[in-house]
């Protein structure tokens, strides 16, 4: 029986198979943050260990409370700061040169065709887009991972969708992954990968892939893959011209990792997009979606544009199609987040950010501190938010709050309602 990508990719990099299910990866790049590396860092130190495998295969940032709001996070910054001085590791990105990780890394070039990363997070399941293996994973991990520069994995059982048809005007990647979601569960991917295949991936750009993989962990999903193509080239030309001879030669190199045509599937979901409407969850599960039509109406405190998810220059793109010339309602906060420093610039140089300032968004700093409640944006008990980011858990944004998740199409244009609504962009 022929392979999976996943599969080609633990057997490319099998270190040792203590026993049959458990496969001891060579690691490609190691992803550290602010909140979950000082831990490690600690430990490591405590353990008289504190060495790295590989400076030049870590990668580092400090992203989610950015500048610190106080001093325990200053503490976790200035951990994580010393630590990429101490070891020479040359990619650490600091107040100014930081931005969203999982937006960043990637417009770094960091994550290629066939890579093994990790990340003390759940959601570097994104870096999946390029047809990489790139899993979250816990401290010890994480520990073993920067020490050793190796993981330990059980057996990649995969998951293909093919996702058929083509996005109606108005619906987006997030549409997509919502309804997926929707459909198999927050378990139906449980330590399982996701093969992301068919017309409709095919036809996504890598800012598309990336909002469809970086989600796949909310169906449970340890990584999210779609398979390398000439898109996934283009979006890395810059970083690989000098390992390639052409475009051509790079697609040919990184076909070894495609799947078998006789490749074995735990299971296979052909789901149909063709007349999907856009998506938005209600409640406290990533899986409790309905059209935004069925919602319509809903009251808003604060409408978030940004995240891992959906922070890239298309997101803001879109949204600042819906707002141009308009003004947000005058109950609604709105509040959008660039997920890096090139995007921003973009951003600013498009006219993106005074459209959002015209429109009457707060225009924040590159960082994740909304997403989970943290900083730039937390909410207050009772409060609801649209927001495009990637979980709806109780809690999440703020103790007592509500969040609904959707494309920055929907929450630009329930900024404007005040409720949410579907974008004018968007034809039933």
């Amino acid at each position: 029986m022929g392979k999976t990508i996943a599969e080609k990719i633990f057997e490319s990099h099998l270190v040792d198979r203590p026993t049959a299910d458990t496969f001891v990866l060579r690691l490609d790049a190691v992803f550290c943050h602010e909140i979950t590396t000082p831990i490690a860092i600690n430990d490591l130190i405590a353990r008289g260990k504190d060495r790295v495998f590989d400076p030049a295969r870590i990668k580092a940032v400090i992203d989610h409370v950015t500048p610190a709001k106080d001093g325990k996070t200053a503490t976790q910054g200035k951990i994580l700061r010393e630590w990429a001085r101490r070891h020479g590791i040359q990619d650490f990105f600091d107040i100014g040169a930081n931005g969203v990780c999982h937006a960043l890394f990637p417009e770094k070039g960091f994550a290629r065709p066939g890579y093994t990363i990790i990340m003390g997070d759940s959601h570097t399941c994104t870096h999946g887009a390029f047809g990489a293996f790139a899993a979250g994973v816990g401290t010890t991990d994480l520990e073993v991972g920067i020490l050793k520069g190796v993981c330990a994995f059980r057996s990649p059982a995969t998951i293909k969708i093919t996702v058929n048809g083509a996005m109606p005007a108005g619906v987006y990647a997030k549409d997509v992954i919502l309804s997926i979601i929707g459909r198999i569960g927050v378990n139906g991917a449980t330590d399982k990968v996701i093969e992301f295949h068919g017309p409709a991936v095919g036809a996504m750009s890598m800012d598309e892939r990336m909002t469809l993989c970086n989600m796949a962990v909310e169906a449970g999903a340890t990584c999210g893959i779609c398979p390398p193509d000439m898109t996934t080239v283009d979006y890395l030309w810059p970083f690989i011209k000098a390992e390639f001879v052409s475009p051509q030669a790079a697609l040919a190199a990184y076909g070894r990792f495609l799947p078998d045509a006789d490749a074995g599937y735990e299971r296979i979901i052909t789901h149909d997009i063709s007349d999907l409407a856009p998506q938005v969850t209600f409640g406290f599960k990533p899986d409790q979606v309905k059209p935004v039509a069925e919602m319509a109406g809903t009251p808003l405190d604060q409408v978030y544009i940004g995240s891992c998810t959906n922070g890239r220059l298309e997101d803001l793109r879109v949204a600042a199609q819906v707002l141009r010339g308009r003004r947000i309602h005058p109950k609604v906060r709105g509040i959008v987040s660039p997920a890096t420093p090139l995007i921003y610039s973009q951003a600013l140089e498009e006219g993106i950010i005074a459209t959002f300032m015209q429109a009457g968004f707060c225009v924040t700093n590159p960082t994740c501190g909304a997403c989970l409640g943290m900083s730039n944006g937390v909410l207050a008990e009772g409060e609801v938010c649209a927001a495009t980011t990637n979980r709806n858990f109780n809690g999440r944004m703020g103790k007592g709050a509500m969040v609904h998740l959707m494309s920055p199409a929907t929450a630009a244009a329930s900024a404007l309602a005040g409720s949410i609504a579907n974008s004018e962009l968007y034809k039933e």
